[in-house]
């Protein structure tokens, strides 16, 4: 073989064959990137759509509350005109109007976004106002561009979008629609109209990056051009005695293509050869560090992704979202310890109730940084050595206007940058955001359940157990007791000293029925003045016993008046009864004849339902006839 031919195949081998090794991964890195950029983008156009909606959700409880003043004494049959005028003036899309649990009226689109809810109690009615300033149509056209596209969704109804054809739920990351390619992020956490949440998409153009990723490619490929015409020119001029430093560079790209970066091509001289192993060392060097670089990219993107999966599957759960931010602000800043600081209610102090590495040891020094933060806020730091702490207030209590909680990390070493700074401010107000929508949830589904005034459970949370204690008596074998209590002569309480009074000796009663039951009873608010137990596992006898004992203490019960220094006393009547399964509405009807019974004959008694109550799988139990308690 010639040396030309020698020349010609050692080329092939030592240069032409890692750079195109090189060129595929570099070519497959960029692509990569630009993939990136791509749903960076995206979700950069959720996040700003996002924001869109929060603005038009507080815009609509501005007018919602607006609406329910001009409402909230006006008797049900003036509601509906005078909303149609107060929604007209406040530019509303939709408005509806519920009051004491019923629907007064729905003026407007149906294809209204965004809500904002009120209430407004005046003591007689509790008025709940839900109104809308935007439609989807109107959000969808405000957060879309010529590189990006929106769908609104509800329900798996489509409310509105800017492509012509419905997306598919849940969206893959990428999709074809009219012609374009498009980068696809959604959220499926809004609210809306109905009990549906509202699912936003965002699409981003995958066109908005092509021309970065074709810069990236004429540059990739000149760079490679050049490398090999230089490396040619080098095999040509130093044609005699290339052959051993052509092995050597072969075994050296051979392990380099391998991704074996210890390699090293001896240095001898100073000619051409010198500078070419020079080179070829520090590009493998380079190529090292990028690719270092690289696989820590793609493993701290593996946690970003596990972190996501882990804040979408711990959903309402306070402490594991707490988990998370505390892990996030630990990685993102490269923090070594830290902990998290919340408060329960306006009325509880801050409390540790998260914790990572060794963070009593700096303890001075957190507590210094987060008072900090918290007076005057919402930022502090402090430093001793080479130990650096830094902490941030996550939101305010919606009463006081106190601290709901604080994040406070640390570490050994350098200093945090401004850029750390930045970061952990915005983790920090996200976890505020995150849990203030759990303890939102928590506090609505506690509202939907529980009796404002007296904290018993209301009258559709009593049907509800009383259904399925029911069910369960029947299906196991036992009996569930029932006691109704009707305060007496209450009407005359809220005539002579006012409601604020009468409020006050409903809440003392209730006090008293949750302080008798038993673990697995239920105290419901059965209806104005009447309030009653639910006992399951408890026979007409026991309940009796029961009922008698709840009524003494009644009786015994002195109230303080709202105004003033006197006290006053109150009675009840109590109806009892019980069965061993069965519909709900006979063991209700025979408590509320009891009741009655015990109305008419004198009140502040106990009287059992007049009926053979039987039919359990270990016996029965009944009711020899109405007894008073005297």
């Amino acid at each position: 073989m010639s040396f030309s031919s020698r020349l010609t195949t050692f080329f092939v081998l030592m240069v032409l064959v890692p750079i195109l090794a090189i060129g595929v991964l570099g070519f497959r890195l960029i692509d990569q990137t630009t993939s990136g950029r791509a749903g960076a983008r995206a979700s950069g156009l959720l996040t700003a759509a996002s924001s869109v909606y929060t603005a038009d959700e507080r815009a609509a409880r501005s007018a919602a509350q607006a609406v329910a003043v001009a409402i909230a004494r006006l008797p049900d049959s003036a509601v509906r005109t005078e909303l149609a005028r107060a929604a007209a003036g406040a530019g509303l899309i939709r408005v509806e109007v519920i009051r004491d649990g019923r629907q007064l009226a729905a003026l407007g689109s149906r294809s209204a976004v965004a809500p904002g809810t009120v209430e407004i109690a005046d003591g007689r009615h509790l008025t709940r106002v839900t109104a809308s300033v935007t439609s989807a149509r109107d959000f969808v056209t405000a957060v879309t561009g010529p590189l990006a596209a929106a769908q609104l969704s509800q329900g798996g109804r489509v409310l509105a979008s800017s492509l012509a054809a419905p997306l598919p739920q849940p969206p893959p990351a990428t999709l074809s629609a009219a012609g374009h390619q498009y980068e696809t992020a959604s959220t499926a956490g809004l609210s809306g109209f109905g009990t549906a949440p509202v699912r936003l998409t965002m699409l981003s153009d995958l066109s908005a990056s092509s021309s970065s990723r074709t810069s990236s490619d004429l540059i990739a490929l000149a760079f490679l051009g050049g490398f090999a015409l230089l490396s040619f020119g080098f095999a040509v001029l130093a044609s005699r005695g290339l052959n051993e430093m052509v092995k050597r560079f072969l075994a050296a790209a051979t392990r380099l293509a391998n991704r074996d970066f210890s390699v090293r091509v001896p240095v001898e001289g100073s000619d051409e050869f010198a500078r070419l192993a020079t080179e070829f060392n520090r590009m493998s060097d380079q190529l090292e560090d990028y690719i270092a670089a690289l696989d820590a990219e793609r493993r701290r993107l593996h946690d970003a992704i596990r972190r996501t999966g882990d804040t979408f599957a711990s959903g309402r759960d306070r402490s594991q979202l707490e988990a998370i931010t505390l892990e996030t602000a630990l990685s993102g800043v490269e923090g070594g310890f830290g902990r998290i600081t919340r408060r329960e209610d306006d009325d509880a102090p801050l409390a540790v109730t998260q914790t990572a590495g060794a963070w009593r040891d700096a303890g001075e020094l957190i507590v210094a940084a987060e008072a900090e933060a918290l007076n005057p806020g919402p930022f502090g730091e402090a430093d001793a050595g080479e130990v650096h702490v830094m902490a941030a207030r996550m939101g305010l209590t919606p009463r006081r206007q106190l601290a709901y909680g604080t994040l406070a990390i640390g570490r050994h070493g350098a200093p945090f940058t401004e850029e750390d700074r930045t970061l952990f401010r915005s983790l920090a107000a996200q976890a505020w955001r995150a849990l203030d929508n759990v303890r939102l949830h928590d506090e609505a589904d506690r509202k939907a359940t529980t009796d404002l005034l007296t904290g018993l459970v209301n009258h559709g949370e009593f049907q509800a157990v009383l259904s399925r204690e029911m069910e369960d008596g029947r299906r196991y074998g036992y009996p569930v007791g029932l006691i109704l209590f009707d305060l007496d002569n209450f009407k005359s309480v809220n005539d002579t000293h006012g409601h604020l009074q009468g409020d006050a000796v409903l809440r003392a009663v209730a006090r008293v029925l949750s302080g008798s039951i038993r673990e697995g009873d239920t105290a419901a608010r059965y209806g104005g003045e009447e309030l009653a137990l639910i006992l399951p596992h408890t026979d007409l006898e026991g309940s009796y016993a029961i009922a008698e004992r709840v009524r003494s203490q009644i009786a015994e019960l002195v109230i303080p008046m709202v105004e003033g220094e006197a006290t006053l006393q109150v009675t009840a009547s109590v109806g009892v009864s019980a069965l061993g399964g069965g519909p709900k509405e006979q063991l209700i009807a025979e408590a509320d004849s009891a009741l009655y019974t015990a109305k008419r004959t004198g009140k502040n008694r106990v009287v059992q339902a007049q009926r053979a109550i039987a039919s359990t799988s270990t016996g029965s139990f009944s009711a020899d006839k109405a007894r008073d308690s005297g």
